[in-house]
């Protein structure tokens, strides 16, 4: 007796169908934050080393990369910490370095509205440099239906909070036991320094990082660390004033005459262009 294959069910291939559509933007989103994360890795490692070496407990450098989740503002915190600064301070600074977020929310705001409270606050705690670029590149779109560009997000911003708690948590597990010779401390500068020149793109970012840098050099012998603090804070008042000049002279710019080039008057209409009595 011939055994006849049993027909493969229609509704299964809908299920499969409409679960790959829904993972699919999860994928993307991880293939676009896929670029940033080897240098992320890397970054994270050394950020885990410099907390080891800085002294602190176990504990307290594991507990910094999640409760931070700021490559700039652990690698600050775990320098004061180290050299002994007073904890409000610490604290200050990492709230200064943090600041920009305040801007990044602000951009990603209008986008998450009409999304639950839970996955809000999710996506504010995911929220950093890398995943701020990939996530606000597909809210650009502007689709009618956001709930893709929600999971494009949230993929790209998942797979990198992973592999940065991956990288700090085998740096913090690896310092003790690499040689006081290795000196990965270059990492970390050179690696903001390349992040800070893809970004200086206006008057006002060059302005911000020239009295940042300037305030810093001079206040490295401030006491408690007051100088990186002060750096901080000088350069975003610097960055917003800066900022605000140049909107309010876009805004009273006088706009020439269409037709004419800029700054000229408008020409008298040639004898050839003028209509002719009859």
């Amino acid at each position: 007796m011939l055994a006849l294959p049993r027909p493969h069910p229609a509704g299964a291939d809908a299920a499969g169908g409409r679960r790959r559509a829904r993972l699919a933007p999860y994928g993307a989103g991880v293939r676009a934050m896929a670029p940033w994360l080897p240098g992320m890795a890397m970054y994270g490692l050394v950020v885990g080393v410099a907390a080891g070496r800085a002294g602190l407990p176990a504990g307290a450098g594991f507990a910094a990369a999640p409760l931070i989740y700021s490559g700039g503002a652990q690698v600050a915190a775990a320098g004061l910490l180290g050299a002994g600064a007073a904890p409000i301070v610490v604290v200050a600074t990492v709230l200064a370095i943090n600041a920009r977020l305040v801007i990044y929310s602000a951009a990603a705001g209008p986008y998450w509205r009409g999304t639950p409270r839970w996955w809000r606050a999710l996506a504010a705690y995911l929220l950093v440099d890398p995943s701020f670029a990939v996530g606000y590149d597909r809210y650009r779109l502007d689709e009618p239906d956001r709930r893709a560009a929600h999971a494009h997000y949230l993929g790209a911003a998942l797979v990198l909070f992973a592999v940065w708690m991956s990288a700090c948590a085998t740096g913090a597990l690896a310092a003790g036991h690499l040689p006081e010779s290795l000196q990965l401390g270059f990492v970390v500068p050179l690696f903001l320094v390349g992040e800070a020149e893809r970004r200086i793109t206006s008057p006002a970012a060059r302005r911000a990082c020239l009295v940042t840098a300037a305030v810093a050099a001079v206040g490295r012998l401030a006491p408690l660390h007051l100088g990186v603090l002060a750096a901080v804070v000088i350069g975003l008042a610097v960055a917003l004033a800066t900022t605000r000049d140049e909107t309010a002279d876009a805004a009273v710019a006088p706009v020439a005459p269409a037709g004419t080039a800029a700054g000229n008057e408008t020409a008298d209409p040639s004898p050839e262009t003028q209509d002719t009595p009859r």
